[in-house]
């Protein structure tokens, strides 16, 4: 496989064989996204803009891509549709969303908090708030990295921005 192993890969100051593997188009099932509020719609840009620019994404057995994903909820399922060659389907990644609701549900917890504190709290306060914030972030990227483990091979920096996407999707 392209990539991995062999002359192809990271280093050697060449980084041309490895472009394919990376997204180069996001769209959220917008029927999904119910109601979006000023900050969540700021982290949605943010996060896609980011991913799009730096991203690393590789479905195990995959030739290359790059790759448009849509990224969904069906069925109670959280749904990577993985296409390539002007939108010619490439594979589904169906996860369970079980396994993200506690973390969802705290990241949007604190974020509220974040968002409350940033217009009286103390610079300390919100520093404070802001660590845990980040810490449940990198918990859900985890997570995220787990459950595609032997489906998708992806860095740290793309299952965070994946993650605050799938937050996205969750808003009711």
């Amino acid at each position: 496989m392209p990539g991995k192993g062999g002359s192809g890969g990271a280093g050697a100051g060449s980084t041309a064989p490895d472009r394919g593997f990376r997204i180069d188009n996001l769209t959220l099932d917008a029927a999904t996204v119910l109601r979006r509020n000023a900050d969540i719609e700021h982290e949605r840009k943010v996060a896609i803009f980011d991913l799009l620019e730096d991203n690393s994404f590789q479905p195990i057995g995959s030739d290359g891509g790059p790759y448009h994903l849509r990224l969904g909820i069906e069925d109670g399922r959280l749904v990577f549709d993985i296409r390539v060659d002007g939108d010619a389907p490439h594979g589904r990644i169906i996860l369970a969303l079980s396994p993200f609701r506690k973390i969802v549900k705290d990241y949007f917890e604190i974020c509220d908090s974040y968002y409350q504190a940033i217009k009286t709290a103390t610079p300390s306060k919100i520093e404070a708030i802001d660590m845990g914030r980040r810490a449940i972030h990198n918990e859900g990227s985890t997570l995220l990295k787990e459950r595609m483990a032997g489906k998708v091979d992806m860095d740290f920096d793309t299952a965070r921005r994946l993650f605050t996407l799938i937050c996205v999707l969750h808003i009711r």
